[in-house]
């Protein structure tokens, strides 16, 4: 009898079958953990470029 031991860890060892975007951003493997902190990330910065990059506010002209 041949036992086959699984390895350690949060449900290791079995196929997870995720359909729509549960199949690029899940928890469970590591390239759906990969793809949120890429997202994360990437959307940080592009809140950081946004307000770094945006034109300032032109002081009103007066004329008197």
């Amino acid at each position: 009898t041949i036992h086959l031991a699984r390895m350690g860890g949060h449900d290791a060892g079995s196929q997870h079958q995720f359909t729509g975007i549960a199949r690029y951003f899940n928890s469970y493997t590591i390239t759906g953990r990969r793809n949120c902190v890429l997202a994360t990330y990437a959307s940080l910065a592009t809140i950081f470029l946004f307000f770094k990059l945006k034109p300032k506010k032109q002081p009103a002209v007066t004329e008197k």
